[in-house]
């Protein structure tokens, strides 16, 4: 490896050729402030456009942005020098004059890189007046809201959206003081299609991309009189919410979820586990089906509601692949109010079903049509990780201290397989587990499916169940499902079945999670706390679940039943006539 020496505030050091100032100054733990740059080399993704300058270090040749130049042999640099600093704060200075000074009330506030900055730099006068961009806040849709009069340009979210998603909604419009990142002719972002992944979200590092805030209709459906206002809570939660209570990356804070939320008035307390457990049962027996009747195959995992708006957009032809399965999510929505309301005497319009998510997605999700029974939606309200802590923190709940304990059954009963859900390939995983010992009939003993975990974009393994070779695979963020559905498309695919989860790394990594800023450590520490728990579980395999085996024999009868599937499957529809793509 070739490498070039320079020197950094007048330490010598030695970097690989191509090595940008900015990640230099890093091997010496030099950091160099930035807006615009992200660097995630866990899914490719390096976003170098130099649009914020904040980042100006002092070479011999002037002041140059550290994100988006190389070193050079024998290059002397300071990054801290009158020079630069004073740079810094200008370019600073300016993006502040023409941004919104409502930092208290922002979304952001306490997690916005611009705030974080400015504080460091110790601005606290800013000398440039002048005009203010003044747009209209984009409150279209259901999941995403954009503001972009506290946009700064960054271009993170275009690179996100363009590059790693491939979506292709949000890029830089017009030029000059009137250049805005926008959607294509400024439609309504619920006119485009989006997916409502909520990737840009996580990378912006304003309030110039949020979820929209239900915070405020579960309070009301807690308190609601003639409600019995139910919560559900996501596998990844557990492992991500500690991080807004300064918790390391990755503590399992299951039992503490539990309590916190008894403490807020919900009246029961359930877990999505036990319906991911369901899912698994369906989904199983769906594929099983499709293998012997050699049809609709490969089957393709129908969990992520922005990995299904997605195909809807763009390959309504292959519509006939995924798992009529609704998600988990769904499916916990729709037992709660058709078996579990009558259970306790009440009707399904008594239940108010309020589920927490890692995903921005699952708000546009409980409002599908296709959802609910007649005008009853499944799921009536979702918040995010995020807002879940900030409802914790309102209520004046001092979360560390809280004690361990347990959800309400019958629906917070749950095996490790469910648990990993919220992981790459661990849809995928749970699936085998009970698939192949209903094909065989026979105990699986080693149920760690490794090849289809990690954190690469597509996974891929082959898996012998009594001489049928299965081919499988799993993939992360929707430029992977891009690949694969082409070339499922065009006849060259060699799978018989497809986990796709649109948010890269999975739900971990989901845009409603704590902000983890491209430190992808963070993400890799949850994924592992979820097979952690998974390991740790006495049951492992979803049809193991007594609770699960009993609502069967209470109610669906079976799986594939009739009842199943006018409960716990759906239908999709064809989108790719929507307005962007005339």
């Amino acid at each position: 490896m070739s490498l070039i020496n320079l020197i950094i505030n007048g330490k010598s050091i030695s970097v690989p050729k191509e090595t940008t100032i900015l990640n230099a100054a890093k091997t010496i733990n030099i950091n160099i402030p930035n807006l615009c740059h992200l660097n995630m080399n866990d899914i490719n993704l390096e976003n170098k456009c130099a649009s914020c300058r904040v980042c100006m270090v002092d070479t011999p040749r002037g002041l140059v942005p550290a994100c988006a130049t190389n070193v050079s042999e024998g290059m002397i640099i300071e990054t801290n020098s009158s020079r630069a600093l004073e740079a810094r704060k200008i370019i600073v200075e300016l993006l502040l004059s023409d941004h919104p000074h409502e930092c208290l009330t922002c979304e952001k506030s306490g997690h916005c890189d611009l705030q974080q900055i400015a504080q460091d730099l110790g601005i606290r006068d800013i000398e440039f007046k002048g005009s203010n961009s003044n747009d209209t806040r984009d409150t279209s849709s259901e999941s995403i809201i954009r503001d972009n009069s506290k946009c700064i340009l960054c271009k993170r979210c275009e690179s996100m959206c363009n590059n790693i998603q491939q979506v292709g909604v949000l890029s830089g419009v017009n030029r000059g003081f009137e250049t805005i990142i926008s959607t294509f002719f400024d439609t309504p972002i619920k006119e485009t299609d989006c997916t409502f992944c909520g990737q840009c979200i996580a990378v912006c590092p304003t309030g110039a991309l949020s979820e929209v805030n239900n915070i405020p209709k579960v309070w009301d459906s807690i308190y609601e009189k003639g409600k019995t206002c139910i919560v559900q809570i996501a596998p990844a939660v557990r492992v991500a919410l500690g991080e807004e209570f300064d918790f390391p990356p990755g503590t399992i804070t299951t039992g503490k979820i539990a309590s916190a939320l008894r403490l807020l008035g919900f009246k029961y307390i359930f877990d999505t586990n036990y319906t991911a457990d369901l899912t698994i049962i369906e989904e199983a027996s769906e594929f099983i089906n499709r293998l012997k009747e050699e049809k609709n195959l490969p089957i393709l995992t129908s969990c992520c509601p922005a990995w299904i708006n997605y195909l809807e957009h763009h390959y309504p032809d292959l519509l006939h692949l995924p798992s009529t399965c609704k998600s988990p999510q769904e499916m916990f929505g729709s037992v709660a109010k058709n078996y579990f309301a009558p259970s306790i005497g009440l009707t399904p319009n008594d239940i108010t079903v309020v589920s927490i998510m890692p995903c921005v997605a699952k708000k546009y999700e409980c409002s599908r049509e296709q959802l609910g029974q007649g005008e009853t939606l499944d799921v009536d309200i979702v918040i995010t990780t995020r807002e879940f802590a900030k409802m914790i923190k309102e209520a004046g709940i001092d979360f560390s201290t809280l004690p361990e304990e347990s959800f309400d059954n019958p629906l917070g009963q749950s095996t490790g397989a469910a648990d990993i859900f919220g992981a790459t390939g661990g849809v995928l995983e749970a699936a085998l587990r009970t698939a192949y010992e209903w094909i065989t009939e026979d105990d699986l003993k080693d149920i760690n499916f490794i090849d289809v975990r990690g954190f690469e974009g597509i996974k891929e393994a082959s898996l012998d169940i009594n001489g049928l070779v299965i081919n499988i695979c799993a993939a992360s963020n929707l430029g992977n499902a891009k690949k694969l559905m082409d070339d499922v498309r065009n006849g060259k695919s060699k799978y018989h079945i497809i986990e796709i989860m649109a948010c890269p790394s999975g739900c971990v990594a989901g845009g409603g999670q704590p902000y983890h800023g491209g430190d992808y450590d963070k993400i890799k520490a949850r994924a592992c706390a979820l097979y952690k728990i998974d390991e740790n579980k006495p049951l492992r395999k979803s049809h193991g679940n007594p609770s699960i085996i009993k609502i069967y024999d209470d109610f669906f009868g079976e799986p594939s039943s009739i009842c199943a599937h006018k409960y716990l499957h759906t239908t999709y529809s064809d989108k790719s006539n929507s307005f962007a793509n005339k």
